[in-house]
């Protein structure tokens, strides 16, 4: 995972064929079964799983032939060839009104319903509540939204005929594990499509190593305790680096003058230094003197068609949770909206994205043929490729933006 094996977005787009007729259905089906018990069943066994617990988990189990990503045996994974998931949409759409507002006004009902267990968890990790919160919200809609799938046949499915088949049997394993030790309350080993457990979207490996006691019954109850939720969420981000005292980032102005092409966690400088530069808080106020003195990035995820912002190392450390900047962006927004009030960002989305993956991913090829480094042609315009047509343009005497359009693609083949 981090914590979820990727997210929903890269899901909607991966799209890969599954070419099994119905007739060799059957024939997979057993060698699933025989997968099971010549590969899981002893990764098991060694990791101290009973006969029973395996045995229970698979009752009646059967391949999930619906999930995304998978490769049946004797089948090649294939691109399909409509391209219409293909596509990632403007970043402002991960944004929109109804989850923002909604994530906000549930997520101050849960503040003060919670507010023992937020100040216990953030006093014992440093990781301030609203952060907690804004995750929560994220991953589980606070634990409201319905999680249907048997994890057990996700992550059969998935470690039997998936690209990522180690992965996923790892986290079966684990999830036995868990099954094993009685974590979970009876019937509650349901997950995501990829296999993310509980109220924090959990993998199994990471309720293993970072689920926390917040009620001190010596449980960690991810599924139904919400103080055992916000315990795990904050140990989660403790372990992964949270800088107590120090913000997420904030929203600001960059100065034409003030390449967007500087963006990245690998060009950082004093948050001073920025402002020496020209970048300002959209506030008109100051940064924080304990934050001036210390490192900042530029994080430009639309390029110059939306918000910028200074961020800091825990802006990374949200990231951890699920790799997605609009992700950890989201999660810092949702938090100051619920414990300071604040509104929507001040600069306003473009209308960026819209083109398919295998456009951008043109593009990226393009890129990498002149040297630039984007991060790999993957079709998705993270921090990498962002900056490297920002350097593209500025070589080419243009007005750097760092965002892929449909106006590039003739130049960048």
């Amino acid at each position: 995972m981090r914590v979820r094996a990727m997210c929903v977005a890269v899901m909607l787009v991966l799209g890969w064929a599954v070419q099994a007729p119905a007739q060799d259905r059957a024939g997979v089906e057993r060698q699933f079964r025989g997968w099971l018990e010549q590969t899981v069943w002893p990764q098991a066994s060694r990791k101290g799983v009973s006969r029973a617990t395996f045995d229970r988990a698979f009752q009646g189990v059967s391949l999930d032939w619906d999930l995304p990503d998978l490769v049946p045996p004797g089948t090649r994974a294939q691109t399909p060839k409509r391209q219409r998931q293909a596509e990632f949409g403007s970043p402002g759409k991960y944004f929109n009104r109804g989850s923002v507002e909604g994530a906000t006004a549930v997520g101050r009902q849960m503040a003060r319903a919670h507010a023992q267990a937020l100040s216990r968890a953030e006093a014992r990790t440093g990781v301030p509540g609203r952060i907690v919160l804004g995750i929560w919200g994220r991953e589980s809609g606070y634990g409201r939204v319905a999680i249907n799938h048997d994890a057990f046949r996700v992550l059969g499915t998935k470690g039997f005929m998936s690209t990522r088949a180690a992965y996923f049997t790892e986290e079966l394993v684990a999830a036995l594990q868990i099954a094993e030790a009685g974590h979970a309350p009876s019937g509650a080993m349901k997950s995501s499509w990829a296999g993310a457990l509980g109220q924090p979207q959990f993998m199994p490996t990471s309720f293993l190593k970072y689920a926390a006691d917040g009620t001190g019954d010596g449980h960690a109850d991810i599924w139904r305790s919400e103080a055992d939720t916000i315990a795990s969420i904050a140990n989660y981000l403790a372990k992964h680096g949270w800088q107590k005292g120090r913000d997420w980032g904030f929203e600001v102005q960059v100065p034409e003058g003030v390449s967007c092409t500087l963006e990245g966690p690998d060009q950082g400088r004093r948050i001073r230094d920025w402002a020496a530069m020209g970048i300002t808080r959209v506030s008109g106020k100051p940064f924080p003197e304990a934050e001036a003195r210390q490192q900042g990035f530029l994080l430009m995820p639309a390029g110059r068609s939306g918000p910028a912002f200074i961020v800091t190392p825990n802006f990374y450390v949200l990231k951890d949770y699920n790799m997605s900047d609009l992700y950890a962006l989201f999660v810092g927004h949702v938090g100051d909206r619920i414990q300071y009030g604040m509104g929507d960002f001040t600069a306003r989305w473009g209308q960026v994205g819209g083109l398919y993956r295998s456009d951008v991913a043109v593009m990226q090829r393009a890129l990498e043929g002149m040297g630039h480094d984007v991060g790999g042609a993957d079709g998705l315009p993270g921090f990498k490729t962002r900056r490297s047509i920002g350097r593209w343009q500025e070589a080419t005497g243009q007005r750097a933006t760092c965002f892929p359009e449909a106006s590039m693609k003739a130049r960048l083949r």
